[in-house]
């Protein structure tokens, strides 16, 4: 049975933005093996494959070049704006199955949103550590910390000065890969507070074979706790990404807050199918 593969660009800001993101539906005949293989020959940062599923609406598992991984923000968004321009699904709540839980959706006419699970903010990272993993200075933010946060994935979040020094950053891939280790996270999403949106951000993962991301569903989701927690409490965070890449990019990150405290993360944008050059 051949399998359609779609192509789209998850969170674009221009029409040549966003992250790019394959997805292949009515995947449950494939094994492990097969999906492998397919998501390295398309080529992308992650390919989603979806499933039936016995505990959720649907079952989704997501494939880098090179490995599986728990969660992908931006091809959970991709897939659940093409359901619904493929008519098949309808706007409103559902529900996936990934292997880091069951999350639910919030399918709506432009944009999803996907839940992510609650942050947790662990051990904060020594700056040598991570200044070792670019060539050249690294200009950290004195005012925040630089540790280590999750939402579904863990990754270490790297506050930079301002947006400039972000875009200098030059990564030693060698070294990301040995911190990625040695913490057990997926890589470093640095980050710059700015004026006219939250912050700007860039993404590192060298780890499972994707050296910069120009758009990440779930590090701007822990982002934005990370936000919320130690820098400006708000409920509606706008993040950019990929600006670096010229591939510009713009996430939501939405939080329910009970009392001060986050009950609900939820992260989302639009994205379109890949016109055929």
């Amino acid at each position: 049975m051949s399998h359609t593969i779609y192509k789209l660009t998850a969170f674009p800001k221009e029409t040549h933005g966003g992250n790019k993101a394959g997805v292949v539906i009515n995947a449950d005949n494939l094994s492990k093996q097969e999906k492998q293989h397919m998501a390295a020959q398309i080529g992308f940062s992650e390919t989603a494959f979806v499933s039936k599923s016995e505990v959720a609406d649907f079952k989704l598992e997501f494939f880098t070049p090179s490995d599986e991984v728990d969660l992908c923000g931006h091809a959970t968004i991709a897939t659940f704006n093409l359901l619904r321009d493929l008519k098949i699904i309808e706007l409103g709540h559902y529900t996936q199955e990934t292997k880091a839980g069951i999350l639910s959706l919030d399918v709506q006419e432009e944009f999803v949103f996907m839940t992510q699970n609650n942050p947790v903010f662990s051990k904060q990272v020594p700056i040598h550590e991570v200044s070792d993993c670019f060539f050249g200075d690294v200009k950290v933010n004195p005012e925040l910390p630089l540790m280590i946060v999750s939402t579904g994935i863990r990754e270490i979040f790297l506050p930079i000065i301002n947006q400039k020094e972000l875009d200098l950053l030059a990564p030693n891939f060698t070294e990301i890969v040995n911190i990625s280790k040695k913490y057990d996270v997926i890589g470093i999403h640095a980050f710059a507070l700015d004026q006219e949106v939250d912050a700007y951000s860039r993404n590192f993962a060298p780890i499972v074979a994707i050296p910069e991301e120009s758009a990440t569903g779930t590090s701007n989701g822990a982002l934005s706790c990370y936000l919320y927690q130690y820098h400006h409490k708000k409920k509606t965070y706008i993040l950019r990404q990929g600006y670096s890449m010229n591939m510009p990019s713009e996430i939501i990150g939405k939080l329910d807050i009970e009392g001060e405290e986050i009950a609900k993360v939820q992260v989302g944008g639009s994205a379109m199918i890949l016109r055929e050059e």
